[in-house]
């Protein structure tokens, strides 16, 4: 073939697609409308925009994501939020500052107000909007800005900040609403791709693929998070993650960065898991989280031959709190819990995600593996409180 040819494909294929965004900024917010009344959400159900394909060199298919943006992009708002600040004390080398250490009395130096600003999106017609809890933590005012232009004063419902997903309420009806994906279905290696406010730039698109699922970030978080490589920068927090289908499989909350900076990596929250802390934010403005009263340590290999297991697979009690849930159920030091409820248990973050969502007063299916047999335990779940 000859040379020209080569260089033509080989420029065809190096085309790509990337960018998307997370985080917070002083930027104040542009000034509220009035507050909204409660009501409650109905379901969503807009028509899915999946992302169609473009044709790309060597039989390579990449996804065109204008389809998308344009149904589902009306959806994705702009959130910000203002603590009003307290007046400023004047400091020591202040031109007055003497003048007043010796008369008495401080001037009036005025409030500085801190701000944040962050994404979010639409889950009903009648106005309720999931965002980061980090987003609207310790604010006073929280407002929520369309990307028509009409900007609504939100009243916040409820936050949960173990899983850093808050739930607003704006005063609007028959607002665009986004479709509810099922995060089960990614795999690595799929398309996908964030709509926000990365630094304020309003309804920006970045897109990027899945890197893993279930990943799981040190700092107590016991949220399975989605890992991508899609660009997440100040002012994403909150914004949705969609798939090429059209519909949000996650919020985008945190980056992992040396820099404070985007550098590759980028997590998202399962929207399974925030539209269950929604729901429960909806109904009651708080969240209940199920115990069962154990210790757990995760299993390694080594652990697991001791034991007299093939493969490292459950999470090893360490400790079982005295007269409580698992106690009374019969759970023991030594136990390796390999399925709650049917649902496989790999890590210690599984453990806590399938008990914390299961309701007070229940009972969970345990399935364990002691002393190289297999036992069924049956624990009823208590709340968990502080």
């Amino acid at each position: 073939m000859p040379a020209k040819h080569w260089f033509t494909m080989l420029s065809a294929a190096c085309l790509a697609l990337s960018l998307a965004g997370c985080g917070k900024s002083d930027k104040p917010p542009a000034a509220p409308g009035n507050p909204p009344a409660a009501q409650a959400p109905a379901p969503a159900a807009p028509q899915s925009a999946p992302a169609a394909p473009a044709a790309a060199a060597g039989g390579i298919t990449l996804p065109n994501f204008a389809s998308l943006v344009k149904q589902e992009g009306p959806a994705v708002v702009n959130v910000s939020a203002i603590k009003r600040g307290t007046p400023a004390p004047m400091r020591q080398g202040d031109p007055l500052y003497e003048f007043f250490r010796r008369f008495g009395g401080q001037p009036d130096m005025g409030e500085a107000p801190t701000g944040s600003v962050g994404s979010g999106f639409v889950i009903s017609k009648d106005g309720f909007v999931l965002t980061n809890a980090h987003v609207i933590a310790d604010m006073d005012e929280v407002s929520v800005k369309l990307t028509d232009k009409r900007q609504f004063k939100a009243r916040v419902i409820g936050a949960d900040v173990f899983t850093d997903v808050a739930l607003l309420k704006i005063d609007a009806d028959n607002v665009p609403v986004v479709k509810i994906g099922d995060p089960s279905r990614l795999e690595p290696g799929e398309w996908v791709a964030a709509i926000g406010s990365p630094f304020g730039f309003e309804s920006s698109i970045t897109v990027g693929v899945v890197s893993a699922i279930g990943r799981i970030l040190p700092g107590g978080s016991y949220v399975p998070f989605i890992q991508t490589d899609v660009a997440v920068n100040p002012g994403n927090s909150g914004g949705p993650l969609f798939s090429t289908r059209g519909e949000v499989v996650g919020i985008n909350s945190q980056i992992y960065s040396q820099t404070g900076g985007y550098m590759g990596i980028s997590f998202a929250i399962p929207i399974n898991i925030a539209m269950d802390i929604a729901k429960q934010l909806q109904e009651t403005g708080k969240v209940t989280r199920g115990r069962i009263g154990v210790q757990l340590q995760e299993l390694t290999q080594d652990l697991a031959q001791s034991l007299g297991m093939k493969n490292a697979h459950g999470v090893l009690v360490a400790a079982v709190q005295r007269n409580g849930p698992a106690d009374r159920a019969g759970l023991r030091p030594g136990d390796v819990i390999v399925s709650v409820n049917k649902e496989q248990v790999q890590t210690a973050a599984d453990m806590a995600r399938l008990v914390g969502s299961a309701k007070p007063g229940s009972t969970v299916d345990v399935e364990v593996v002691r002393e190289g047999r297999t036992a069924a335990v049956q624990v009823k779940v208590e709340a968990m409180t502080g």
